[in-house]
């Protein structure tokens, strides 16, 4: 019988130590649910998700979330709280552990 493979380097250790005790139709199941959930997490947001300022540029081109402008207010003493606020600047919206997320890109 062959050695049971190396886990990668990246695996947190209780993964790496359950996993391979786990039956056949177990990892199955594993395997089934973990391509369900990177589908999940590589579908854009959904614009009823996004703040209601936030205007959709388009879906980020490598699945990584939904590209976004924004403007942003950035304090109780500028004179932005009075008007539109700063930029636009663009913003990555995605889901990380379940959560909606964003990410500062930069300007348009």
């Amino acid at each position: 019988m062959t050695d049971t493979p190396p886990p990668p380097d990246s695996l947190p250790k209780y993964l790496a130590e359950g996993l391979p005790k786990q039956d056949t139709e177990t990892l199955k199941d594993v395997r089934a649910y973990v391509d369900r959930l990177m589908e999940h997490r590589s579908q854009p947001v959904d614009e009823a998700d996004l703040p209601d300022d936030a205007e959709p540029v388009d879906e980020d081109d490598e699945g990584k979330g939904t590209l976004v402008k924004e403007r942003v207010k950035c304090g109780a003493d500028c004179t932005c709280n009075d008007g539109q606020g700063h930029g636009p600047y663009l913003y990555r919206y995605y889901r990380k552990d379940g959560k909606l997320t964003s990410k500062y890109v930069g300007k348009p």
